[in-house]
């Protein structure tokens, strides 16, 4: 990935005042993996709140008006977007069309997996996935074979969220009781839903490591993503929207989960690797857990726990790092 600018002066410690070497510490963590990590304990959220939804919401409505909204959202707040498309390539346009296709799979798969196999079972489907999506991609299309760190990471991570739903009790489905039981549906849902997050994770970082700016890379390919799947939100009778609980969970849905988490994101893309950023996001599936402990007053056992401990080990071998690396620059 390109390096911006340099955070800290070549001159030696001592020559730097401490309080530039403080903004320049807090500036170099913000440029590193803190904004992806941030964005994810956003996504973690959209479990409890769609399970909050009126029951006549259907599942992949839900999400689907989170993504209009938030990916208008995005793209009328990011000046470099409406110009973005005409000064790219004729392989970078469609490079953004096939981001907009993939960001538009996402609630169409996920929230309908989360309506059959439980939001725990669901979410460490589709985020445990993602990781290994991006580095397929990365290793077929770019060539680059994944490090030890980040294979090393991963699995870490990935084992950390089987034991994570391994623990009975904290699947809840969208309003209709569902556990963590599981069918084959739903886990195919589920693994499209990473493979959608995978495929515009990584052409988002394709595009950014071309100097064009993450927000309005992201903005072109939400914005778009928007108008695709507003036709499913229209068609799906959405008297849901006008109830109070309806507005405000997709409220929640666009402003954090769309709109703020995908600006840390790209701005975090920036300065991390996609087969990194989607590692580091399988903090979400810890949070949604979480959440279901002390939101839902769900009961997450013992071997949950040794999940969360194993995946946030996951996470800090690459946190560490790519912190590391950061202020070396």
């Amino acid at each position: 990935m390109p390096n911006d600018t340099s955070l800290i002066p070549h001159d030696p410690v001592t020559t730097i005042p401490a309080a530039a070497r403080a903004r320049a510490g807090l500036n170099s963590a913000f440029a590193g993996p803190a904004p992806i990590l941030i964005a994810a304990v956003l996504w973690g959220t959209t479990g409890t709140t769609s399970s909050l939804a009126p029951s006549a919401a259907p599942p992949a409505a839900i999400g689907c008006a989170g993504l209009v909204l938030g990916g208008l959202l995005l793209f009328l707040t990011s000046p470099g977007a409406r110009p973005l498309p005409a000064a790219c390539t004729r392989a970078e346009r469609g490079l953004l069309a096939m981001g907009a296709i993939a960001v538009a799979g996402y609630p169409v798969s996920f929230y309908p997996a989360v309506h059959r196999i439980g939001v725990a079972v669901a979410t460490v489907i589709a985020l445990g996935s993602a990781p290994v999506f991006t580095g397929l991609l990365a290793w077929i299309i770019d060539k680059s074979r994944p490090n030890g760190r980040w294979a090393a990471a991963t699995t870490a991570a990935a084992v950390g969220c089987v034991l994570l739903a391994l623990g009975p009790g904290h699947g809840h489905g969208h309003g209709h009781g569902h556990g963590t039981s599981v069918d084959a549906a739903g886990i195919a849902m589920a693994a499209c839903a990473g493979l959608s997050y995978a495929a515009y994770s990584f052409i988002g970082a394709r595009l950014v490591g071309r100097s064009h700016a993450s927000a309005s890379v992201f903005g072109v390919m939400f914005g778009a993503a928007a108008l695709l799947v507003a036709p499913l939100v229209l068609g799906s009778d959405p008297r849901w929207l006008a109830t109070v609980r309806g507005s405000l969970v997709t409220l929640h849905l666009a402003v954090f989960t769309v709109y703020v988490a995908y600006r840390l994101f790209g701005h975090g893309l920036r300065h991390t690797t996609a087969a990194t950023a989607t590692t580091l996001t399988l903090a979400e599936p810890a949070v949604a857990a979480v959440l279901g402990v002390t939101v839902l007053s769900e009961r997450l056992p013992a071997v949950s726990w040794v999940g969360l401990a194993i995946l946030g080990a996951g996470l800090a071998i690459l946190t560490v790092r790519s912190a590391e690396k950061t202020r070396k620059r």
